[in-house]
């Protein structure tokens, strides 16, 4: 017969023993929180030729190689491409940028980061109908595309994007903010306050009927949305768009990325 004090070790031995495995067992949970609070998920999103790739370059401090070596062309990639921001204070983000292009790898990227691991923003690249022309497969030369083309084809992509978007946020909590940044405004210098009133909630334009209907599905209150102009490189002093103006738009952007992740 065993003794009551052999006894009560043997319980205090399976309580410690049971308290350690489920310590161990929500280890992984309390790491994927703590990297989530550090390091939020940011999808960029956008129709190709919007400057997504150089945007995440600038925002992760990385320096695009490819850019500087086509005189600053906007690359499109097939597949989806990851950048990390880190700063001294252990914070930054996790940027997915997802392909612009219609094909099935960007439909595979857009499951990834709306369904299969949810991101916890979302940053949309437009350029109110300045994006870079890509030529069709198997066509040689350079692509021509009109504004009001450009403006259409970005409305269809951003239909895309809203629609997995809302499918998510009915689901789950995530994601919580969403930025429309309005990229090359160097090209439209003189009429950013347009540009984003047009890329506003509540504007009464395509795109703002388009975020009004985003919200209405997603919750008002549960989807925050801003619209920030940037130009990810100006130009000289006596350009459209110098260095400084373009550097403090990408200021403003890292600023309110920063308070939407709580890192501020």
């Amino acid at each position: 017969m065993q003794s009551p004090l052999r006894h009560g070790r043997a319980a205090l031995g399976t309580t410690i023993a049971g308290g350690a495995l489920a310590a161990l067992s929500q280890a992984p949970d309390r790491a994927s929180r703590l990297l989530r609070h550090r390091y939020p998920t940011v999808a960029v999103t956008g129709m190709t030729g919007v400057g997504k790739t150089r945007l995440a370059d600038r925002l992760s401090r990385r320096a695009s190689a490819q850019s500087s070596a086509d005189g600053g062309q906007d690359v499109g990639s097939a597949v989806m491409e990851r950048r990390t921001r880190r700063n001294a204070r252990l914070r930054g983000y996790r940027f997915r940028v997802v392909p612009g292009e219609n094909a099935a790898t960007r439909l595979g990227a857009l499951d990834e980061v709306f369904h299969d691991e949810p991101v916890d923003g979302v940053l949309h690249v437009v350029a109110n109908g300045y994006a870079t022309p890509r030529r069709t497969g198997g066509t040689s030369g350079r692509a021509v595309a009109s504004r009001e083309e450009q403006l259409a084809a970005e409305l269809e992509d951003w239909s895309i994007t809203a629609h997995r978007i809302a499918s998510m946020a009915v689901r789950r909590e995530r994601p919580t903010w969403l930025v429309v940044a309005v990229t090359k405004a160097d090209l439209f210098a003189h009429d950013v306050d347009a540009a984003v009133h047009y890329y506003s909630p509540g504007s009464g334009s395509p795109f703002g009927d388009k975020l009004d209907e985003l919200r209405a599905l997603a919750g008002g209150a549960k989807l925050s949305i801003d619209v920030l102009p940037v130009c990810a490189q100006g130009g000289g002093k006596k350009s459209g768009m110098p260095d400084r103006t373009a550097t403090d738009l990408l200021a403003r952007l890292e600023l309110r990325l920063a308070q939407l992740s709580g890192h501020v």
